[in-house]
């Protein structure tokens, strides 16, 4: 089965009803869908937050393949996931992800296992802008 159906870094805008269609199935009756936006506060920022720039190594996209696989083989799942790269506003969609499943449990756990996973495996760094200015990376884990 081709578990992944999407699994790429985007610089475009992230197309969230692309990856609902990626995972119709007749199979499946449940589908969750994760969007990750960029929010305009962060705890660490002394002022609001007004964009995220993104950088990833050569191997990302390979690495969110992985990711992808992992988690749809282990549930029976089928997945589509994007990450956007390069420069975000807040508002912007910097996480999509899309999981269809038999039952409605795999396919949350899938998408948590999926977003958890990014969070601490995807080498995808981010370059936070503050509105006075200040910048600040946020690597592997942030």
């Amino acid at each position: 089965m081709n578990t992944v159906r999407i699994a790429r870094l985007e610089e475009a805008t992230l197309d969230v009803e692309a990856h609902l269609r990626a995972v119709e199935d007749p199979r499946y009756g449940a589908v969750t869908t994760f969007i990750g936006r960029v929010r305009d506060n962060d705890p660490d920022a002394a002022t609001t937050v007004v964009g995220l720039e993104y950088s990833s190594h050569p191997d990302a996209e390979a690495t969110l393949h992985r990711i992808a696989a992992e988690a749809g083989d282990a549930a029976d799942a089928v997945v589509a996931v994007s990450h956007r790269i390069g420069s975000l506003a807040v508002g912007d969609a910097a996480v999509v992800i899309a999981v269809a499943s038999e039952h409605r449990a795999e396919a949350f756990e899938v998408c948590r296992a999926i977003i958890e996973t990014i969070k601490t495996d995807l080498p995808v760094w981010k370059r936070q802008v503050e509105e006075d200015g200040t910048t600040a990376w946020k690597g592997i884990g942030g």
